[in-house]
């Protein structure tokens, strides 16, 4: 089969009777992070399902995929839109809004962030009833605060305390962003920490979390952790390409190799 030009894919989002056509064209756009001046009016085109009283599973699968491929496409355009879906009562819009947020570094988000975050473990940190989840979607929120990267006083007011939620993947969200505004040591070695974790999940988390922070400090922890060698990889390569890198990305490079 003949892959899919970039105007058929255009083709497949404007049209609004196959859902499942404009899914994979809003992952698409995303992936390949297109440039074509139509691709973000479309994309942003699609967060409209969510406007809607009575939204079907497949329009709001379409717009969580557009909400994802904003993000990839790093489009300051796209900013109001997000920060808009921070008021969604839908948890993963929330969710995906703010990690594109974080992807494009958008530095007006970071008050209805750190607004998302105010009432704390207490309350946006405390679990829905009859739920796992987080009232708020903390982890994302925490982790775009980072990702945004403006070291303010209400930002690492609102991070810190984070470093004390009962779940470990919520400390490390918090560390993980603090360690990239601050750049202070303690919070990488908190992650560390982590990677000794007894649940594969949260040591897989925290070898995440230390590769998106550029800390190259953690080079060996990394190589060393109990995870697999594939997550390890892309750990690496967060340090070898992370903005924040704190020294010549070679020893990483040849990190890499040595897994390969």
């Amino acid at each position: 089969m003949e892959p899919l030009s970039e105007q058929r894919i255009l083709e497949n989002l404007r049209q609004e009777q196959d859902y499942s056509a404009q899914y994979y064209a809003a992952w698409w756009l995303g992936k390949m992070r297109s440039r074509h001046p139509d691709a973000l009016p479309l994309l942003l085109r699609c967060l409209g399902y969510l406007n809607q009283n009575d939204t079907h599973a497949d329009q709001r699968g379409v717009a969580l995929n557009a909400i994802r491929a904003l993000g990839l496409l790093q489009d300051d355009a796209a900013t109001h839109a997000l920060i808009q879906l921070l008021q969604s009562d839908d948890y993963t819009v929330r969710e995906e809004a703010a990690r594109s947020l974080g992807s494009i570094r958008a530095e007006a988000a970071i008050q209805p962030i750190c607004h998302r975050l105010s009432s704390g473990i207490e309350q946006a940190g405390a679990e829905q009833n009859g739920s796992p989840r987080l009232r708020e979607p903390c982890e994302a929120l925490l982790e775009a605060l980072g990702d945004i990267g403006l070291n303010t006083a209400q930002v690492t007011a609102t991070l810190h305390p984070f470093q004390h939620h009962p779940r470990p993947l919520v400390r490390a969200a918090a560390c993980r962003a603090l360690l990239q505004l601050t750049h202070e040591v303690h919070f990488g070695e908190e992650l560390i920490r982590l990677l000794q974790h007894p649940e594969p999940l949260v040591r897989r988390g925290a070898l995440l979390d230390l590769g998106a922070t550029g800390w190259t400090g953690a080079l060996t922890a990394i190589q060393d952790a109990s995870v697999e060698a594939s997550l390890k990889l892309v750990a690496l390569r967060g340090l070898a390409e992370s903005r924040d890198a704190t020294r010549d990305s070679t020893t990483v490079l040849d990190a890499m190799d040595a897994l390969l």
